[in-house]
């Protein structure tokens, strides 16, 4: 099918739209949708020193921070299907996670102020997810000694699985879990990224 099959394709390709129209559009759409009830997740990205990041937040708090090599359609996607297909790009409901990422990566900030909404975590994962934030600022911690710190000193390998699946990262301090040797050991953002933000945090 051509654009003169269909009239509504020809009349949107012959009017044009400047990106500061659509951003306005989008805005009224995610205010309308939000009035009514109907938008579940907001989204939005960030530029940060690691490169661009996907946020995301419910009504409960930030659900997920991805970064740009887990491919932010996909992470959509994901969100869409476990948690609610009514997302849309709203950047002003993230503003104050926003504002927090940009002080930590200023080094202005230690311990980030959010709600969370765990969502995105279940089982034995979650629980591990919900104790990295113990890890201090600053300091790192085992794989060896996150199993032991949740009740369960053998699974080791399983702390690794949770650190690696962690929606939340940066935020939820994955990046302070590191071998018993002291190499860093695998991240969802990359190997770059954990030993930025270590050493961002005097860890390293």
């Amino acid at each position: 099918m051509n654009t003169h099959d269909n009239p509504a394709l020809d009349l949107a390709s012959a009017l044009p739209v400047h990106t500061d129209e659509l951003d306005l559009l989008r805005s009224r759409l995610a205010e309308r949708a939000g009035h009514d009830g109907l938008l579940d997740v907001a989204y939005r990205t960030i530029d940060t020193p690691l490169g661009p990041l996907l946020l995301a937040a419910t009504d409960r708090g930030l659900v997920r921070v991805a970064y740009e090599r887990e491919e932010f359609e996909q992470v959509l996607d994901t969100i869409a299907r476990r948690v609610s297909p009514r997302i849309l790009r709203t950047p002003a409901r993230l503003d104050e996670v926003a504002r927090e990422l940009d002080e930590y990566f200023a080094g202005h900030r230690r311990t980030f102020d959010l709600a969370l909404d765990h969502s995105l975590s279940a089982g034995f994962r979650a629980e591990v997810h919900r104790n990295l934030p113990t890890i201090g600022y600053g300091r790192t911690a085992s794989y060896g000694e996150v199993a032991a710190l949740v009740g369960r000193p053998r699974a080791v390998r399983a702390v690794g699985t949770a650190c690696a699946t962690n929606p939340l990262p940066i935020v939820v301090p994955c990046h302070r879990v590191v071998r018993s040797d002291g190499s860093l050991g695998g991240y969802v953002g990359g190997v770059e990224a954990k030993t930025t933000l270590l050493t961002l945090e005097g860890a390293a």
